[in-house]
């Protein structure tokens, strides 16, 4: 897997969110299949504006202490400014200004490229003097040429 760092302003996302753990997402009880369900089912995609409306943010925010612990992961847009959506379904979240190891899947079917991306990542910072921040990590996602079956795409960890 391809990796690189990088600096990034803040980003502003409106989306749906769910508040799950590793160890459940493993398991049949997992919440992430129903949140890009409830994602693609919501008008969100065709509601995005922005500078980048066809870029997906599946967010990793709100860490309870580490890759062990709760989070809450939002799928949506960048938004241009911090503002309550009209929608009570829809959340609003900032991802805080940081330095990235960016991550770049191989292609194919999305599930297994992101699963097995996430343990490369947690094997990477295993075994790294890097150290994970834990303020807002995303996976992004162009929707040009999103393909599930044969997908690639970037997985962004906010580094110390």
């Amino acid at each position: 897997m391809n990796t690189y760092t990088v600096h990034k302003q803040k980003l502003i996302i409106t989306g749906v969110a769910v508040r799950t753990t590793n160890a459940e997402e493993a398991g049949p009880e997992g919440r992430l299949p129903k949140l890009w369900e409830t994602y693609f089912q919501s008008n969100l995609l065709s509601a995005a504006g922005g500078e980048n409306p066809h870029f997906i943010y599946a967010v990793y925010t709100d860490y309870e202490s580490d890759a062990n612990g709760a989070y809450t992961v939002i799928i949506g847009h960048e938004s241009s400014a911090e503002l309550v959506p009209d929608d009570k379904n829809h959340v609003v979240v900032a991802v805080p200004g940081s330095k990235y190891r960016v991550f770049t899947t191989k292609k194919g079917p999305v599930y297994e490229v992101v699963a097995q991306a996430w343990r490369e990542i947690w094997a990477y910072f295993g075994e790294s003097t890097e150290m994970r921040a834990y303020t807002g990590d995303f996976e992004l996602y162009d929707a040009r040429d999103f393909d599930p079956t044969n997908t690639e795409l970037q997985i962004y960890i906010a580094i110390k």
